[in-house]
């Protein structure tokens, strides 16, 4: 359990916490139309900020994205009153694509992109002296963010932590969306019959946390991540992960105690349809729905501790906000969902979301806490596998291959694997992480027979998915030739490689993906145990997996495994 000591919410309708919920309490959006924005041949509506706000945030030296949010992290840290540069103190970054405007720059280097950069810049000016990390797990970051900082508070490491989520919005995620046909040109519509897609919407929002009480606080009980093991675009339609994930923090709760459920309700056919089936699986329907994208829009990164902020504080005004777009159910779940603002007395809440890579999280969010032990957890690690451009070693033993490079992949895939035709499909990254867990696997034992829900996929690197990026950016770069691909697209996300290891394997347990600015082993192995937390994980197939380009990669990952 950890605890929350101050927040801020930076976006088009703010620049405090207070400011926002007090316009979306008066039904204000910044959402609106954009035509021609960015050189992109379709409209779309979106919140995003004006030029007098961007020229506000700025700060000498940072990028847009680092700026805002370094203006969303230094508000909040100046609230908590925490010393920033102590060493008791861990800064962790939720974005989705952070810096990836700079893609468009020929003189900026590959390193200048990668959101670890960007992390240690955003560090830096706040003064954290500590190793930043950076949660990339797509459109659930936000939550991601807040459970790692829950599991590294409680495993004592640190005592106090700033989670920062932030994105903004550009030509190539845009366009990305629209590759998709996700996109709304109009306002959109959670949750409603007539809901045509998402809007896209840029902010920061920044929680700091505490290991220790201090007074009565909202804290967070419980998070959990859990995968659909379905598809890596589109969402169980039983709503696998969400029930999953929705289960594990509420198990133990009385559920009569929630104000609502903050549902992700992008607006899109799909989201809306599986978030209301898996509602009711987990036994909530009887708990009043919300979604904020009318408001926002879809901030990204930003969209998981924005959303639970602005929670927070409507619950303080013993309100549940009105789901801004929504005027007939659409959805087959039986949610009770209202486009006015309604009254609670209730100081609890669940925040959902998911995200590609059939990646889901959840959130218990409570001002009564009830204290609880967290018990450490033994790790051991059993079986490696390390596979360089040059070199392929599992448990030790040297694997001899002919090919060098990207070729070297397709080698052990034909070789070792042979009966999952997707692989081709696949971008360097995913093909490098799901060839090297494939031998990790034969190591282990042919389907070992490990429960899909004990078993987690937690992967670390630097360079994000650059090779990605750079291959999407080459179909938009020029407006003469100009075809953005959908598949090329979501393998932009690195958090994708986790995902399509779930689905080969049918792994329901969590997938989750992070970075930092340079291979940390120590770190990497006190989040690896930090997540073995007793309950929904058991074991773990986790490492360092990092794909700069067909030349310059490297997979390092083991099994890891919860001893008594």
């Amino acid at each position: 359990m950890i605890y929350r000591i101050a927040d801020n919410i930076t976006s088009p309708l703010g620049e405090t916490t207070e400011e926002n919920y007090r316009a979306v309490k008066a039904g204000k959006t910044a959402l609106c139309r954009y035509d021609h924005r960015w050189g992109l041949p379709e409209p779309f509506c979106a919140s995003l900020f004006d030029e007098a706000q961007n020229q506000s945030m700025a700060t000498e030296g940072l990028t847009r994205f680092e700026s805002l949010a370094l203006a969303s992290a230094r508000k909040a840290v100046q609230e908590s009153g925490i010393d920033a540069g102590a060493d008791n103190v861990v800064f962790i970054l939720s974005t989705t694509k952070g810096n990836i405007e700079l893609i468009f720059d020929e003189q900026a280097a590959d390193a200048d992109i990668y959101p670890g950069t960007a992390a240690r810049h955003i560090a830096e000016r706040i003064g954290v002296t500590t190793t930043p990390l950076t949660v990339c797990n797509a459109c659930i970051s936000g939550v991601s963010a807040i459970v790692l900082a829950q599991r590294l508070l409680e495993a004592g490491r640190f005592d106090y932590a700033i989670v920062c989520g932030a994105d903004t919005q550009n030509k190539f995620t845009v366009s990305g969306f629209q590759s998709l046909k996700a996109v709304s040109e109009a306002p959109c519509r959670p949750f409603d019959l007539e809901r045509l897609g998402l809007n896209l919407g840029e902010a920061a929002a920044t929680i700091v946390f505490a290991r220790k009480a201090e007074g009565k606080q909202w804290a967070v009980e419980s998070g959990a991540v859990r995968n659909d093991a379905f598809h890596i675009s589109s969402p169980s339609k039983n709503g696998e992960g969400a029930t999953l994930a929705l289960a594990a923090v509420t198990g133990a709760a009385d559920t009569s105690r929630l104000a609502f459920v903050n549902a992700h309700g992008t607006a899109t056919m799909f989201n809306d349809q599986m978030e209301s089936v898996a509602i009711g699986r987990a036994g909530l329907a009887h708990v009043p729905v919300n979604a904020y994208k009318g408001y926002y829009g879809h901030t990204l990164g930003a969209a998981g501790v924005l959303e639970t902020v602005l929670s927070m504080a409507a619950a303080d005004d013993h309100t549940v906000l009105a789901t801004k777009g929504f005027g007939e159910l659409g959805v087959s779940g039986k949610v009770m969902l209202s486009a006015q603002h309604q009254d609670t007395d209730k100081e609890s809440f669940v925040k959902m979301i998911s995200g590609f890579g059939g990646c889901n999280g959840a959130i218990l969010v409570t001002k009564h806490p009830t204290e609880r032990e967290k018990t450490p957890q033994n790790m051991t690690s059993s079986h490696h596998v390390r596979l360089t451009p040059t070199e392929v070693v599992a448990d030790g033993k040297p694997l001899a291959f002919n090919e060098t490079g990207a070729p070297l992949l397709t080698a052990i895939y034909k070789r070792c694997v042979g009966d999952y035709p997707k692989y081709y499909k696949m971008d360097g990254l995913s093909r490098l992480g799901f060839v090297a867990s494939e031998l990790l696997l034969k190591a282990e034992g042919e389907r070992s027979g490990c429960a899909t829900d004990d078993r987690a996929v937690i992967l670390f690197n630097r360079s994000s998915s650059i090779g990605a990026d750079r291959k999407y950016c080459e179909s938009i770069i020029h407006e003469e030739d100009y075809f953005p691909s959908p598949a090329a697209f979501v393998y932009t996300l690195p958090n994708i490689v986790t995902g399509e290891i779930a689905m080969r394997n049918q792994y329901h347990g969590e997938t989750s993906f992070y970075m930092t600015d340079r291979r940390d082993d120590a770190l990497m192995e006190q989040i690896l145990r930090a997540s073995l937390d007793g309950q929904g994980t058991k074991s773990i197939i986790g490492g360092w997996v990092d794909y700069q380009d067909d030349s310059h990669f490297e997979a390092d990952i083991a099994i890891y495994e919860q001893t008594s």
